[in-house]
């Protein structure tokens, strides 16, 4: 009973049960950095390049553990920090580092060498595995997550919210003293609204803590694995 309730709701709300998306899901690109850190205002550049194309989501994740070197990082969070380390272990990392780039929650690299961040999108963009569908409720109170290959491991459906273009930082103090950074994309939020299994399912999104936010729904391979499935919330006309 459950199950037909779920897949009347979705078709409410315009997603097709059991339809395979006719596209790929954009390649997610997550940059893990810190205003302290001297290497990675290139990395925030790269970033804002990538950021510009259509099939790219692009994340800054601000980190707090170089916050003791003399300056406290403003939009850093310590959940931001634990993410970074849930990829340790599956791409066989010893420790992390900032400027560093995942991409697809499957490679990563230096954010600051730009050539090695292309070529993960790239290998990304490659890949022939059809997502499941995403389809926010017009009113933004749900958001459905189709059918699709059945994960391993149930997967968990994240919720992000991110300014796009949060004021310039000047920074005061530590090995950045007197720079000014641009970042972009920067995560502010970051909610797990629950699991999905590979059959439809629909998730409450909780009220946003700031206004002006964007969205983007994940769901990815729990503990630091692959992004399955990605997407924006389209702009509210």
């Amino acid at each position: 009973m459950r199950t037909a309730a779920v897949l009347l709701a979705i078709s409410a709300i315009g997603l097709a049960p059991g339809a395979a998306t006719a596209r790929r899901s954009p390649v997610v690109v997550e940059l893990f950095t810190a205003q302290g850190c001297v290497s990675c205002n290139k990395a925030n550049e790269v970033m804002a390049r990538l950021g510009t194309r259509p099939d790219v989501i692009t994340l800054t994740w601000p980190v707090d553990y170089w916050d003791y070197l003399g300056w406290k990082d403003t939009f850093a969070e310590p959940d931001f920090t634990d993410r970074q380390r849930s990829y340790e272990p599956p791409l066989g990392l010893r420790d992390v580092y900032t400027p560093q780039v995942i991409v697809a929650g499957e490679g990563q690299a230096s954010g600051d060498d730009a050539a090695a961040v292309d070529d993960l999108v790239a290998r990304a963009r490659r890949g022939s595995e059809e997502p499941p569908d995403i389809v926010f409720q017009q009113r933004g109170e749900r958001v459905a997550v189709g059918s699709g290959r059945r994960p391993r491991t149930p997967a968990e459906v994240w919720l992000i919210r991110y300014e796009s273009s949060p004021p310039e930082v000047e920074v005061k103090a530590g090995d950045n003293r007197g720079a000014r950074l641009t970042e972009t994309d920067v995560v502010r939020q970051a909610v797990k609204l629950g699991r999905w299994k590979g059959r439809p399912e629909i998730y409450k999104v909780p009220a946003a803590d700031q206004e002006g936010l964007r969205e983007v729904i994940l769901v990815q391979e729990p503990n630091g694995g692959r992004i399955l499935a990605a997407r924006k919330r389209p702009d509210r006309t």
